[in-house]
């Protein structure tokens, strides 16, 4: 294990109730796992999100990890979010694929429920090479079915927040509101995908539970935010201004994040709107 201190840079303030909203950032800003990333960047963020990518079992903090988060969370005034796995499926066309993926979710949620977490982000893919009718509306009918699964345990709809991907999100507005589901806005997924951010927010911001903010330069997101165009961030600044939830800088490196906190410092407090 690296020693921070002394060979790995620290963020030069802390940025704790620096905005309207909850400030955060990944449990990957630095190379190690995440009890030491988030004993590094606790003194610094409101929120953490705790990145759970990979849903084997290896990958998965133990219950004493959990404890340790927790005692963290006490002593820094630190709250955090989670991010569910990539690398299952809901909507998988094969239902024992689906099951499995359901299942997961299940444990992963039941695990980390006693960090209290603001939401629990799911992604929910879509991996039709169609986009026709037919095939969405097939693609619609699993989804359901999975949600319908996974809150049958008796998780709480709001705590659910859906997240904007590759496709066009309306395509799951009427499941999110069957189920009082919340909402993940990811702004760099929006913008590499061309859709309108300020469209998406608009329609969903009294149901947002956590913002994923990230730069996008050519067409790769996950980026500091210096990499975006200043009318893009104009627009940006005009959205946070009316949000009071969980902003999480959805970066992987230490220096995407320090970048991207100058940044919006310097248009947050430069802003007109």
């Amino acid at each position: 294990m690296l020693n921070y201190h002394a060979e790995i840079s620290i963020l030069p303030k802390s940025y704790k109730r620096a905005y309207p909203f909850r400030l955060g950032t990944t449990s990957f800003i630095y190379p190690d796992h995440i009890i030491p990333n988030v004993k590094m960047l606790a003194p610094y963020f409101d929120e953490i999100e705790l990145l759970l990518f990979e849903s084997n079992f290896d990958s998965l903090p133990t219950i004493q990890q959990i404890r340790e988060l927790a005692l963290l969370a006490e002593q820094f005034d630190l709250t955090y979010n989670i991010h569910l796995p990539i690398d299952i499926s809901i909507s998988d066309s094969n239902a024992s694929v689906r099951r499995s993926a359901v299942d997961t979710l299940k444990r992963i949620i039941g695990l980390t429920s006693y960090l209290s977490p603001s939401t629990y982000t799911l992604h929910i893919s879509y991996d039709e090479d169609s986009r026709d009718k037919e095939s969405v509306n097939r693609w619609q009918e699993l989804v359901y079915k999975s949600v319908d699964e996974l809150l049958r345990t008796g998780i709480q709809n709001q705590t659910i927040s859906v997240e904007t991907l590759s496709y066009p999100f309306d395509w799951l507005e009427e499941i999110i509101k069957t189920f009082r589901l919340s909402v993940c806005i990811d702004i760099g997924h929006l913008l590499v995908n061309g859709f309108d951010v300020k469209k998406v927010f608009d329609k969903h911001s009294g149901n947002t539970s956590i913002i994923h903010l990230h730069g996008v330069e050519n067409k790769k997101d996950h980026v500091s935010l210096n990499m975006l165009p200043l009318e893009q961030m104009d627009q940006i600044i005009g959205i946070l201004k009316r949000y009071y939830g969980v902003v999480s800088l959805e970066v992987f490196s230490f220096e995407n994040l320090t970048t991207s906190l100058t940044f919006l410092e310097k248009y947050w407090k430069n802003s007109d709107i």
